[in-house]
């Protein structure tokens, strides 16, 4: 489809707003050099333009929506109806407190319910997402240790699996990063851990269940030796989704947390947000938190009170799903997952073979040495049957993987057709290679050169001179 710019034609559009009826005061120098170069459509024509656009975006409404760790989860109307309330989106974060005392009874009955599923005893709302989340967890650890004068602390253990933000979060809050490999089962390896664990160690970053969809069956033996030299335990709550009403971190042995409202509770994650990351933590940490009245508080991390909206969403939801509803959403999104993965397996090797969580992963190596389709191909081909393809190449520790993440709200059925597109897709690789090297066929855009454009984006109109 044509650009809005290449729509735009000189002297075209529609004027709704009156002639200004008061002095026009703008500067001698506007700092522009060339005047602003606007589009100029008639009002039906910028109406079809974003009715186009609207046909080209894919969202868990168009279809299947399997992408693994970020998944675009389950958003009911009545979070977004939630959200637009006038007493929630007119308020001022600068109000006197006495005129915004829902909008405080909301975040702290959503503190509430997050410290009870996480088992931990304060949490803060302000973080604007999950990474953000993660850099706030490591502040309070490094405050921590840093009150009891243990400066020596500068490491933080991270599994080899971990997401990639772990280990980015580390270095910025001014860490080392120490990768701990994984086992031959896809878990921590326990020898690695205790070699590297010592009087350097500042915390421990771990995803329960981890990126390949399992549970560490060592949770509690791996959270003691990072304690026993001292360290604390810093739980990435990007999974909570799999245990969250059946089992806490706290419980686990973790001292922080932080968690995804954008995934785990509801809010749309599209698009790039927005988002919200809440930390929480046990009581010794308390005092560190940001927006504490505490002269050891490491400050705010952001504005204010963080996104609020999106607190809102997350509180209807748990409203709405109730006690019995967060346990429930948690054991169908691992029903879901495994039903899948027990599906594919005669078609497609699992990573790890063994009962899952809400995910797992597929390793297409052997079938790209046997047909050189990649799963890069598998991925692409999957967009001409209106899916979302899963997750690519990651995690790192898995060859040409594709990571499967169906979440708790698809129906059997559903379900059954996603497993029918594998099977014939795989099918297709094994009897026909050579095609799908060149899909997606029938949608807007075909196959991109991703080198290309990574290397050589265009990220602006070029106008005519």
């Amino acid at each position: 489809m044509k650009l809005v710019f290449e729509r735009s034609r000189p002297g075209r559009g529609t004027r709704y707003l009156p002639e200004c009826d008061v002095p026009v005061v703008l500067p001698e120098d506007p700092g522009r050099g060339i005047p602003l170069r606007l589009p100029e459509l008639p009002e039906v024509e910028v109406s079809r333009h974003y009715t186009a656009l609207a046909h080209q975006t894919f969202g868990v409404n168009e279809g299947f929506y399997p992408l693994g760790s970020c998944t675009m989860k389950y958003n009911p109307a009545v979070n977004e109806h939630a959200a637009a309330l006038p007493g929630f989106t007119q308020v001022h974060p600068l109000q006197e407190a006495h005129t915004v005392q829902g909008c405080l009874e909301v975040e702290r009955k959503l503190e509430d319910m997050l410290c009870e599923i996480t088992g931990m005893d304060a949490m803060t709302l302000q973080p604007a997402a999950g990474a953000h989340g993660e850099f706030t967890g490591l502040l309070l650890i490094k405050a921590y240790h840093r009150s009891r004068g243990d400066t020596a602390r500068t490491r933080i253990l991270v599994p080899d699996s971990a997401h990639g933000t772990n280990p980015a979060s580390a270095s910025m809050a001014g860490f080392e990063v120490v990768s701990i490999p994984s086992d031959a089962k896809g878990c921590v390896d326990l020898e690695a851990l205790r070699k590297a664990a010592g009087p350097d160690t500042a915390g421990l970053m771990l995803t329960n269940p981890n990126t390949v969809g399992l549970f560490d069956p060592q949770i509690l033996e791996i959270t003691r030796v990072v304690h026993e030299a001292g360290g604390l335990c810093y739980y990435d709550g990007a999974n909570l989704n799999a245990i969250m009403g059946i089992a806490r971190p706290g419980d686990m042995g973790f001292d922080v947390v932080h968690l995804n409202l954008h995934k785990t509770f509801s809010t749309p994650h599209g698009g790039g947000g927005p988002g919200s990351g809440p930390s929480g933590c046990k009581e010794f940490l308390s005092r560190f938190l940001p927006g504490r009245e505490s002269p050891d508080s490491i400050g705010n991390v952001r504005s204010f009170h963080g996104n609020f909206l999106v607190a809102v969403r997350a509180l209807a939801y748990l409203l709405s799903i109730g006690r019995e509803g967060v346990p429930e959403a948690a054991r169908n999104a691992v029903l879901n997952a495994n039903y899948m993965r027990i599906g594919l397996r005669d078609a497609y090797d699992m990573a790890f073979d063994t009962v899952c969580m809400h995910e797992f992963v597929m390793t297409l190596e052997s079938l790209k040495e046997k047909t050189g389709v990649s799963a890069l191909d598998i991925a692409k081909a999957m967009l001409d049957h209106g899916v979302h393809p899963p997750t690519m190449y990651f995690p790192l520790i898995v060859h040409e993987a594709l990571m499967v993440e169906p979440t708790e709200t698809e129906s059997r059925e559903t379900l059954d057709e996603a497993i029918a597109l594998y099977r014939q897709l795989a099918e297709e690789a094994r009897e026909h290679p050579e095609t799908m090297h060149q899909r997606p066929e029938h949608t807007p855009v075909r196959r991109l050169d991703e080198v290309g454009a990574a290397r050589n984006p265009v990220i602006r109109y070029a106008y005519e001179v």
